[in-house]
């Protein structure tokens, strides 16, 4: 009895799971007008965001020196949010005194 209940499961499964696979592949791809997109939307969003600050700090508004300012501080905030990449076997922060794996004295 339960060796029929597990035949006849077997194919939902497989056919659930082809479905899922065909549905993550297909977000998966993007063409590059989708991926320029994208990528304009966060930068007109960094530039909402930081495009103040940095006229504020001196740099005229939409010229490359204030385009970098706003990528140096949205950068600066992401990387403050991920943290210093001190996992656990450590990271290369300013606690890092060589060493490797073994550490400085093996």
């Amino acid at each position: 009895m339960q060796d029929t209940v597990n035949r006849a499961r077997m194919p939902v499964i497989v056919r659930v799971s082809a479905a899922i696979g065909l549905a993550v592949l297909a977000a998966a791809c993007s063409t590059p007008q989708e991926k320029s997109a994208r990528a304009q939307a966060e930068m007109s969003q960094l530039m909402n965001i930081y495009g103040p600050a940095c006229s504020q700090l001196g740099y005229s508004a939409n010229t490359d020196p204030w385009r970098e300012c706003v990528l140096h501080l949205g950068t600066r905030e992401e990387l403050q949010r991920m943290g210093n990449g001190a996992g656990m076997y450590g990271g290369w922060g300013p606690r890092y005194r060589g060493g490797g794996y073994w550490g400085p004295y093996w």
